[in-house]
């Protein structure tokens, strides 16, 4: 469908704005125009993107209706994006509260949404959960509306993490984690906890405790017992230990938990866990195990352990990958083994990079083509994997501009599903393809 654009200058009225100061005479004056721009989205038929392009109005209070007498969202600096629920004709009003006896301006314009538009990710399937990474500061506005529409499973990118929750011994901070369960479970959401113990989050009075190694170990079992316990029944699954094995020697990690607590610090905070909630479903998450043999025998050497002892109920596989790389063969590798053991498999923190080698500056539709096949790759996949092995899909991160990675790596990438610009991109489109085969 062609993308059809609205250009709207709408002259509501001239105002000239003047102080109130009875003292200072009105010797200037300050015409304000009304005006605003509508482009319907190519994507997504049903999103619109308004853009204030009115003069005169600097420091005014603005808002935006996009249904006749429906709520009031204000108008923030740059375009404003809304995603209607179904096709029809909408009236989309700006309002400035201009100067001198709060003297309201405004103005109507009717648009109409598509005739079509994709299915939201979540629905595209009933046989597993299709997730996004979230921050508390990221589930309003914008955000808000893609992640009820799209998903149905949520994960805290950082904020469910022992440095964030157990800042300092004795003083639990639950601020950040309340808020993204109750947001999921207001939205009938899923909630995947990520992570309890992780060498890479781990507060510095941890990791200088002065106690005996009893006394971490107690430590230890007192905060996984009160975190798990505060969310039972309502968290669906924890990633309980993450990413336990060390590069190159696929040995465990020498991180404080293992020297304080002994080689078997993963089996007891595993139990830890299970004490605290035995219905919910515990996950071991780790990277690089697609393709990486070695580190792949070591993590399921971990998970027999855990296994043979009922403490585990899935294998996260984090999808950091690129548009060349893991193979499809590589990626079965970690499914087969998995499904073999009758885990659940996750696929865990994906984003699909298509910068790799530094080589382009800016986004191509050949590059974004390459993703979305390598999108659509990954979820054909998955979907074969028998129903009783599946759980879900995490895609890490929402916009392209928000990815963690163009900071790790330190160059220009555009590893997600959305553009800067709240749009679905080719990737997005690549998801569904592979469930609508």
């Amino acid at each position: 469908m062609p993308k059809r654009i609205y250009m709207l200058l709408v002259i509501l009225t001239t105002i000239f704005a003047c102080s109130k100061d009875n003292d200072t005479p009105p010797d200037t004056t300050t015409p304000i125009s009304v005006s605003f721009e509508v482009i319907v989205s190519q994507q997504n038929t049903l999103r619109v993107t308004v853009n204030n392009t009115s003069t005169g109005i600097s420091g005014l209070n603005s808002y935006w209706q996009f249904t006749k007498n429906g709520s009031v969202v204000q108008d923030e600096a740059g375009p404003e994006m809304h995603l209607y629920d179904a096709s029809g004709e909408y009236l989309i009003t700006l309002t400035v509260e201009a100067p001198d006896d709060d003297i309201q301006v405004s103005e109507t314009v009717m648009v109409i949404g598509g005739d079509s538009m994709h299915p939201a990710l979540k629905d595209a399937t009933d046989k597993f959960s299709v997730g996004m990474a979230v921050q508390s500061n990221r589930m309003g506005g914008q955000h808000g509306e893609i992640l009820v529409r799209e998903f149905n499973n949520l994960t805290a990118e950082y904020e469910m993490k022992m440095n964030i929750m157990y800042p300092s011994q004795g003083n639990y901070d639950f601020t950040a984690a309340d808020a993204i369960v109750n947001y999921g479970v207001a939205n009938n959401m899923d909630i995947h906890g990520h992570t309890l113990i992780w060498h890479n989050a781990t507060p510095d009075w941890v990791e200088n405790f002065t106690g005996t190694d009893q006394e971490f170990e107690d430590m230890i079992e007192d905060y996984i017992t009160t975190v798990v316990t505060r969310y039972a029944g309502v968290v669906r699954s924890w990633d309980v230990v993450n990413e336990a094995i060390e590069d190159g020697s696929n040995q465990l990690r020498n991180s404080v938990f293992r020297t304080r607590m002994g080689d078997d610090y993963i089996s007891k905070c595993y139990q830890f866990a299970r004490n605290a909630d035995p219905d919910v479903l515990l996950f071991y998450n780790d990277y690089n195990i697609t393709f990486d043999e070695g580190k792949q025998a070591a993590i399921f050497a971990i998970v027999d352990g855990l296994a043979s002892q009922n403490l585990i109920d899935g294998v996260g596989a984090q999808m950091h990958i690129d548009i060349y790389f893991p193979s499809s063969s590589q990626i079965q590798s970690v499914v087969d083994g998995t499904v073999a053991r009758g885990l659940k498999m996750h696929f865990a923190e994906l984003d699909v990079r298509i910068n790799p080698s530094n080589d382009i500056s800016s986004l191509t539709e050949e590059r974004e083509i390459a993703q979305q096949n390598k999108v659509r790759e990954v979820v054909e996949l998955y979907d074969a994997i028998p129903d009783a092995n599946k759980f879900a899909i995490t895609i890490w991160g929402m916009r392209d501009n928000e990815t963690w990675l163009i900071d790790f790596w330190g160059q220009p990438d555009w590893p997600l599903l959305y553009n800067s610009n709240f749009e679905a991109k080719k990737a997005h489109s690549g998801f569904l393809e592979a469930l609508n085969n």
